[in-house]
Order: structure tokens, then sequence, then C-alpha cells
């Protein structure tokens, strides 16, 4: 085959992207299915998967919405990239009829969108393990109900067939926390954790982080506190504690800071708490929000002390958000984890749209807690339902008796956020994934109309024991339209397993089905982010055929 190239002009919400896809044989390209080169080594990293794939295009990170990402002469191919990302197996097929239980923690980060993304932007498509679905389905708003009972979240469900597998259902279930306007929130101890280690010396490093937090500085009130602590080879306190309202001061703290050094990425944490502690409000928000690329390798590196750092600083009551930033390097597994163990969220800042979507229209959901160690429990009736299986989650399982336990902690909920989970289940009577058992026990007869009964169990922000919400979902006849929502939501999670498995559960059904689900299902889309979907799907739709052929 002739090397050839193929330049595809995408437009998005603000500005386009020129993506080029180059033909890899007889370019002189490597393959997308060639091993990766060994990453660095470690025991904190055993349980990791080292990503190296071929970039074909250079991404330009652009410093306005309105600019190219990606520029036609700075099409060449970079050195390997290490990027690190945990890889889990896809959560197993069960039996009703032998665990009829399934429970796990709600999960409310969004950084595997934005990372795909930038991947697929870049020319490439993602390594397995940057690809968790549930971040992936719940990166969009959904119009799921509001609470009435006045508990902090409201419960919705729906049953529709499954799009990829007509003998099977969709179950999804949908969390809708209330919302509060900024001017609402409590006062805000903010510190800003900024790493300026040479790695993040790249347009898509500090310059991102310092216009990222910019954005965030034009929310600020009087009310709210904000420090700025940095790590290279050492870490330093830039600015202590200052009033929202010295905006001009907190943006020229952030506008001095440069890049250059080793990442004492431990250090920094530490003294960021230290800060959180100075400028402690009671009863108002206390969080760290960590800019790194995650690339630490001076002091303490190690993935279980970092995370047990984390885990003992949010008993003060300050929590730890990450936002993930840069290439090559990214750490994507200790951001992830970090932010779980100190009661924060995560999300992957690959460009100022997604900074404005983080720090600005959602900052009321990146801040305030609603609802803490939230868990999920459904309970499957053997009469209606012979299998099923949870779709994401892999790294928020829980054993059943974790439900109950106080002591055991979940994901938080902030205000605003929405919550989705997809279970695909087979009906009683329908063909499921397993073989029959020879020595099964007796089928079991019942009459009930209830497929599941829903358990939601979380703490008040406020503190306190746990409350329970019970509620029984009813079988649905599957003749009725399903929602655009449910539609939309499950050609993501199409996208996710094709991107992952490669069509090991989604049968016969090929990318231009899921964008051609999607596109259907589009509904309201007010900010363009599931046009600029469908736009992906079709995206890597391409970059298949190419490394395929």
């Amino acid at each position: 085959m002739s090397c050839h190239s193929l330049f595809r002009l995408r437009p998005l919400t603000q500005g386009f992207t020129l993506t080029l896809l180059a033909t890899l044989a007889g370019c002189g390209l490597p393959s997308a299915h060639e091993p990766a080169a060994p990453a660095a080594s470690g025991p904190e990293y055993q349980s990791e998967a080292a990503y190296s794939p071929p970039s074909l295009v250079k991404r330009m990170a652009s410093p306005a919405p309105m600019s190219l990402r990606g520029q036609m002469n700075d099409a060449v191919v970079r050195q390997e990239p290490r990027e690190r990302y945990q890889k889990l197996p896809d959560n197993p097929v069960h039996r009703v009829a032998e665990t009829p239980v399934s429970t796990f923690s709600v999960d409310v980060d969004t950084g595997s969108y934005a990372n795909v993304r930038r991947f697929l932007d870049q020319g490439s498509l993602p390594p397995e393990g940057a690809v968790r679905l549930e971040e992936m389905v719940n990166y969009f708003p959904y119009a799921y109900a509001l609470p009435t009972d006045g508990s902090p979240f409201g419960v919705t469900t729906e049953l529709a067939t499954t799009p990829w597998n007509p003998h099977t259902r969709l179950l999804r279930i949908g969390i809708k926390a209330s919302d509060r306007a900024v001017a609402d929130l409590a006062p805000a101890n903010l510190v800003f954790l900024v790493d300026v280690s040479g790695s993040m010396d790249r347009r898509e490093g500090l310059p991102m982080v310092k216009s990222t937090l910019k954005l965030l500085v034009d929310q600020l009130r009087e009310q709210d506190r904000v420090s700025l602590v940095v790590y290279a080879g050492e870490s330093r306190v830039v600015l202590k504690p200052t009033s929202g309202r010295d905006k001009a001061k907190i943006r020229n703290a952030i506008e001095q800071l440069s890049a250059g050094g080793a990442t004492a990425g431990a250090s920094g944490i530490e003294m960021a708490y230290q800060m959180a502690r100075e400028g402690f409000i009671d009863k108002g928000i206390n969080r760290i929000l960590l800019a790194t690329d995650g690339d630490f390798n001076v002091g303490i590196s190690d993935f279980d002390s970092l995370k047990q750092m984390a885990v003992e600083q949010r008993k003060s009551g300050v929590s730890l958000t990450t936002l993930g930033f840069g290439v090559d390097n990214y750490n994507e597994h200790l951001m992830e984890q970090l932010a779980d163990a100190g009661d924060g969220n995560y999300a992957y800042i690959d460009n100022l749209r997604e900074a404005r979507k983080v720090l600005l229209d959602q900052l009321s959901s990146t801040l305030a807690v609603v609802a803490r160690d939230v868990k999920l429990q459904v309970e499957f009736n053997p009469a209606q339902v012979s299998e099923y299986r949870l779709l994401g989650y892999e790294n928020r399982a829980l054993k059943r008796e974790d439900f109950n336990n106080d002591k055991v902690d979940a994901g938080e909920i902030g205000a605003g956020h929405t919550v989705t989970a997809l279970y695909e289940i087979v009906p009683k009577g329908e063909k499921g994934w397993l073989e029959p058992l020879r020595y099964a026990s007796p089928a079991v007869e019942g009459k009930s109309a209830e497929l599941a009964m829903l358990r939601v169990r979380y703490k008040p922000a406020e503190g306190g024991d746990s409350r329970l919400i019970e509620r029984a979902i009813n079988n649905q006849p599957t003749n009725a339209m399903p929602s655009d929502d449910l539609r939309f939501s499950a050609a993501v999670a199409a996208f996710a397993q094709q991107l992952k498995s490669d069509g090991r559960y989604t049968g016969a059904m090929s990318l231009a089905d899921t964008a051609a689900l999607a596109r259907a299902a589009r509904g309201d889309d007010p900010f363009g982010l599931r046009n600029e979907f469908v736009q992906l799907v079709e995206l890597a739709q391409s970059l298949k055929v190419q490394v395929t052929h």
C-alpha cells in the first residue's frame, strides 16, 4: 500500500479540529498494535499498564478557543510517550440464581472522556486502560428527575432493548442532585497546588494550567480564600491565603509561574494541606486543586503511600480534586485514584473549553458536596432476570456487606451532578451469555412484576449516620420508544466497549451504528457535547480503518 494522508476538518462548538490521518503501511510509522516498550519499573506501578502509542499528529493545544488544534506544518511524529493507566478486566456476567446482588460506589469523575478525546484528536486510538465506561457516560448531562422528598438527589430508572443485543435489556439508573448557584455556595478555602516541574514545560502543561486557574479566579467571591503552592525539585508557597476580592494579586501570582526541575509531588501535597489548614473555613468548602501530569519522581512516589496521605488528610475536612494536564508521560492512574482517596473528583483538561466546563459551568458540582459515601446496590429478581452484567465501575466494586458498613468509603456527589449506571440484563427465558448448569437448583417461580430492588445509601454532606433510599424497579414494556437520554447513554457505552474490548459484548454493532444511534438521540444539545461525540465516533472509525489496512 502506498503512503498517503487524509485530512479532515471537524467543526466543534468553538473552533475547528484539523486532524491528520496517515496510513501506517508504507509510511515508516509503527503500528498501533505493536507492543509498547516497557514502562519505568517500580513497585508502585506493578498493577498499571504503561502505554506507548504512536502519535501520528503533534497536537497543538490552543491558547484561544477559536484557534486550530493541530497545524499541517506540525504534523510530525513525536517520540514515544510514556503514559500510565490501570488496566482492569470488564465486569463479569453473573447468574442471578447464584449472585443476585450487585454493589458499587458511585463515580462522578469525567476525566476518561476528555483524555480519550485527546487521543482521538491527536490521531491515535486510546489505550484500553484509558477507557472507563462510566466516566464517558457520566461526562454528559441527562434530564433526570430532581428530588421531591427532601433527599439530596432524585432517582430515575428506565428499561429498553439493548441496541447491540436483541435478547437482552438495558437498565438505566440515574441520580440527579439538586444544583446550587455559585453565589449560594458556602465560603471556599481553595489551595491551588501546581506542578511546575520540567515535564510541565510544554503548551499542554503549565501554560494550560495558568489559563485554567485564571478562569476560576474570575468566579471567586470576597468571602473565598485562595492559596498557591508550587512544586518541582522542592515545594514553596507562592501565595498565602488571600481573599477572593484581591483578584489582581491572585492572577499575578499565577502568571509568574514557570516550569523546570524534578517533581517532588509528595512534598507539594503535604505543603498544600498545611496551607489548607492555615486558611481553613469552618463549615465551608476546604479543597485542594492539584494541577499536574502526575509524573512524581522525587520524594514519596510510591502509589500506596500517596493514596494513604490523601485518606488521612480528608479526615481533617480537606478534600482533594485532581486536574490532569499534559501528554506523553501522563500518569492517569495516580490522578484518578488520588482524587478518589481524597474525597474529590478527577477531570482531564485537554483544552480551554473543558476548563470552562469543569471550573465555570460546573463549578458548584466541582466544589460543593451534597452527599458523601454514596453506594448503589441492585438486587435482581430471579423470577424475572436470569443474568446481568454491570457496565463500567470496575474500580468501584464493593462487597455486598460493604453496603451497610458506614466505615467503608464510597463516592461523593456534588451539587447538580448526574450519575448514570447501566446494567445489561437477560430476561428470564431469553438467551444469555452463560451455559446452563447441569446441576442447577430448580427454577424460581414467581409472578412478581418487580425486576429488581434498587437501594441507595448515603451520608448527608454535614455528616452523621448513613441514610437509605429503596425503590422497586418494575418490569416495563420494551415496545415503547426509549428516551433520547437512554439511547444516547447506550451509544456512549457501546463506544467505550468498542474501544476497550473491541466488541466483545457489542457483537455486530459497528462504530457506524454507534454514531447513527447517538446522532438520532442528540435531542437538546445546547453546548454541542453530543454532536462532538458523534464526530469522535466517526473519527475513531476512520482511525480503525487506517490501522487495519
